[in-house]
C-alpha cells in the first residue's frame, strides 16, 4: 500500500468530535490563532448535546441571590460522592457563569426573569435555581448558537469521517487516520496536537438514550494510543427514559419535567420517593407532602422535593418499586405533570417534551402521565485528563466533553454536563494551543498508517464471518443484564468472560459489500472501540467493592470508606493487555475541603 496515494489534511490541531465540547474547543483553538480541523462522525451538531434539554448549570444567583459558585461547588462534590477531581469541580464552579453570559454574547436565546436576566430552573441535587435554560430545548440551542459562531472563524469541517486511530512519533501525536463514510476512503490528517469529544459509549447497551454516533470512539482510540481511562465504573442511568413504545425505548426524557413540578408515581398512585431519601440528604430535601407542595407552588425557601435527588437515588427507586410489583404496565413508572400543571404552562415550559410524547407515544402529557423508566445516559468517567489543560498522559492529545474522566465523580448532577463542555472546551483549546507553539510536526509512520488502514478493511476481505450487527447485539445484551444498573460479582466476572467470547467474534466478523456507504462495514469498525469502553467498564466495576453514585454492587452495599481514596485507572500493558490499578488519591486543597464540607449557611452569607 503506497501512502503517499492516500488524500492528507494539514492542520495545526484536530478536533474530533463536533457536539458542543467540540465545537467550544474549536472555536477556541481558531481565536488563538491556530489552523483548525474538526471531524464529525455524522453532521455537524448531531450530537448528545442537544439531548440536554434541561439547562446549564451556572451559579449566576438570577432567580436565587444566595447561590455562588462555592455553594455550586458543593452541590458536585456531593453528588460525585466526593470522589470528583477537585480541581474540576472548582473551575467548573467557578467559569460556568462566564460561560453562559458569553453564549448569550454570540446570540444564544434564554428564557428570561421578569426583570430581563436569564431565568434558571430546578434541577436534581442544586441547592438553588441554577439551570440558565431555553424551554426545554437547551442543548439545541447551545448547539445552534456555537454552530453559527462556529462557521465564521475559518474552521475546517470534515463531516461524516470517522476516525480510526491515531499516529504517533516516539509518543506523540503526529496525525490521525480515517475514513469517509460515504465513499469508504481514507483520509490522513497530519497535526500536532488533537482533541477528543467523542463522547461516550452508551451504544454498548440495549437501553440508552444515546444515539448510534456514541460507541466510545474516543475511549478505544485513546486507549490502544497508550492513554489512561479513568473511572469508567461509574455509568449513570438517567432515571427518566421513555419506556413505551418498543421503538423509542430509553429516549430521554428530560430532568426539566419534574425541575417544572412534575412527580413520580407506582402504579397504586403513591408518590413513592419519600420512601428513598437518603438520611444524609434528609435536612436538605423535603421530607414532607407539605414541604414539597410549597415548592411545586413556587415557594422558593422550599426544600427541594424528592424527585430532585440525584439520578442514582432516583433510578434505583424506580427499578426498586418495579421488582416489588409497583411498576407501571411496561416496567417503568409513572411521570405526573397533567395533574399538578396547567396545559399552557406544559406546552410552554416543555414543548419537546410535549411533542415527543405526542408523536411517538400518543401520549398527551397534559392529560396523562409518562411512563419512565431507566436508560443508560452518560459516562462520569473516561479518558484521564489534566484539571488546567485537558492533556492526557500521551503528549498531544487532549479529552473534554464527556469522554474525560474526573469532573464529575461516581454521579453527575443534571445540567453540569453542558457547563461542563463550554468550560473544559475551552480550557481544552488553550492546553492545545500552549502545546502546539513548543512544538514541530511530527513524522507519519508509514507502518502505523498501513496497519490502522489493513486492520480497518479486514471485515471487506473476509469470505465468511459474523454479522457485526448480530455481534453487536450480543454485546448489548450482556451489558444489559450483567452490567446494568445493578452489579455483582458473579454477574460481572461472567460479562468479562462474555467479553473475551466476544472479542474473539469482533476478530472474525464478515461486512459484505464494497466500502461505500456500508453501514454494515461501519458497524464492523465501531465494534473495536465498543469492546474495549464494555471491558473497561467491567473490569472497573469489579474492582470497586462498595455503592457510590453511578456504581451500585448488590454484593457491596453502602458507601466504604476506603472507597474514598482511589481512582481505578486503566491502559494498555506492553503485552496488549487491558491492566487495572488502584491509584490513591491525593489529599484535597484545604480550601476547597472546607468548601465542601461547610454548613450551606455559612456558604449562603458569602459573596462568593
Amino acid at each position: 500500500m503506497d501512502i503517499k496515494e492516500i488524500q492528507t489534511i494539514d492542520h495545526d490541531v484536530l478536533v474530533v468530535g463536533a457536539g458542543g465540547a467540540g465545537i467550544r474547543a474549536a472555536i477556541e483553538c481558531a481565536q488563538l490563532g491556530l489552523n483548525t480541523g474538526m471531524i464529525s462522525k455524522s453532521l455537524l451538531g448531531k450530537a448528545h448535546t442537544v439531548m440536554a434539554e434541561g439547562g446549564a448549570a451556572a451559579a449566576m444567583g438570577n432567580v436565587d441571590k444566595r447561590d455562588n459558585w462555592k455553594i455550586h461547588f458543593r452541590d458536585t462534590m456531593r453528588g460525585g460522592k466526593f470522589l470528583n477531581q477537585w480541581r474540576m469541580a472548582e473551575l467548573h464552579a467557578q467559569q460556568a457563569p462566564d460561560r453562559v453570559r458569553e453564549l448569550e454574547e454570540w446570540g444564544a436565546v434564554f428564557d428570561r426573569t421578569p426583570d430581563g436576566l436569564i431565568n434558571q430552573r430546578n434541577f436534581g441535587g442544586h441547592r438553588y435555581p441554577r439551570l440558565a435554560h431555553v424551554g426545554d430545548r437547551t442543548g439545541l440551542e447551545i448547539i445552534r448558537t456555537l454552530q453559527d459562531f462556529c462557521i465564521h472563524k475559518g474552521i475546517a469541517t470534515h463531516m461524516e469521517c470517522t476516525g480510526l486511530d491515531l499516529l504517533l512519533d516516539s509518543g506523540r501525536v503526529a496525525g490521525l487516520v480515517g475514513y469517509w463514510r460515504e465513499t469508504g476512503r481514507f483520509v490522513i490528517f497530519r497535526t500536532k496536537a488533537v482533541i477528543f469529544a467523542t463522547g461516550g459509549g452508551g451504544r454498548a447497551w440495549q437501553v440508552t438514550s444515546n444515539s448510534w454516533e456514541y460507541t466510545g470512539d474516543g475511549l478505544g482510540m485513546a486507549y490502544r494510543a497508550g492513554a489512561e481511562l479513568m473511572d469508567l465504573e461509574f455509568t449513570q442511568f438517567h432515571p427518566t427514559g421513555m419506556m413505551w413504545p418498543p421503538s423509542v425505548k430509553g429516549t430521554l426524557v428530560t430532568e426539566g419535567v419534574r425541575g417544572e413540578g412534575g412527580v413520580l408515581l407506582n402504579n397504586k398512585g403513591e408518590r413513592f420517593m419519600f420512601k428513598y431519601i437518603p438520611q444524609r440528604f434528609a435536612a436538605e430535601t423535603a421530607d414532607t407532602i407539605e414541604e414539597a407542595e410549597r415548592w411545586v407552588k413556587g415557594d422558593k425557601n422550599a426544600r427541594r422535593p424528592p424527585e430532585l435527588l440525584t439520578r442514582d437515588v432516583v433510578a434505583r427507586a424506580i427499578k426498586k418499586e418495579v421488582e416489588e410489583g409497583r411498576g407501571s404496565p411496561h416496567g417503568g413508572a409513572f411521570l405526573d405533570i397533567a395533574s399538578r400543571r396547567p396545559a399552557d404552562f406544559i406546552k410552554k415550559k416543555l414543548p419537546s417534551m410535549y411533542h415527543q410524547f405526542k408523536e411517538l407515544a400518543e401520549v398527551d402529557i397534559t392529560k396523562e402521565p409518562m411512563e419512565v423508566g431507566p436508560t443508560l445516559h452518560y459516562f462520569m468517567g473516561g479518558i484521564r485528563v489534566d484539571a488546567d489543560t485537558q492533556a492526557t498522559t500521551v503528549p498531544g492529545l487532549f479529552a473534554c466533553g464527556e469522554c474525560s474522566a474526573g469532573m464529575h465523580g461516581a454521579n453527575r448532577l443534571g445540567g453540569n454536563s453542558l457547563s461542563d463542555l463550554l468550560v473544559f472546551g475551552k480550557l481544552a483549546g488553550i492546553g492545545a494551543r500552549d502545546y502546539v507553539k513548543n512544538v514541530s510536526q511530527g513524522k507519519i509512520d508509514e507502518g502505523q498508517a498501513t496497519a490502522v488502514i489493513r486492520n480497518a478493511t479486514a471485515p471487506l476481505n473476509r469470505e465468511e464471518g459474523p454479522n457485526p450487527y448480530t455481534v453487536q447485539e450480543d454485546l448489548q445484551k450482556t451489558m444489559q443484564q450483567l452490567v446494568g444498573l445493578i452489579r455483582s460479582a458473579a454477574e460481572l466476572q461472567k460479562a468479562l468472560s462474555e467479553i473475551e467470547r466476544i472479542k474473539k467474534d469482533i476478530e472474525k466478523v464478515k461486512a459484505h459489500a464494497a466500502p461505500q456507504y456500508n453501514p454494515g462495514w461501519n458497524a464492523a469498525i465501531d465494534l473495536n472501540n465498543l469492546i474495549v469502553t464494555a471491558q473497561a467498564v467491567a473490569m472497573a466495576a469489579l474492582a470497586r467493592e462498595e455503592s457510590r453514585g453511578g456504581h451500585t454492587r448488590i454484593d457491596f452495599e453502602g458507601e466504604r470508606e476506603e472507597g474514598l481514596t482511589y481512582n481505578v485507572i486503566l491502559n494498555k500493558d506492553p503485552n496488549g493487555k487491558m491492566q487495572l490499578r488502584k491509584e490513591p488519591r491525593q489529599t484535597p486543597p484545604k480550601h476547597l475541603a472546607d468548601i465542601a464540607y461547610a454548613k450551606i449557611e455559612d456558604l449562603e452569607r458569602q459573596n462568593g
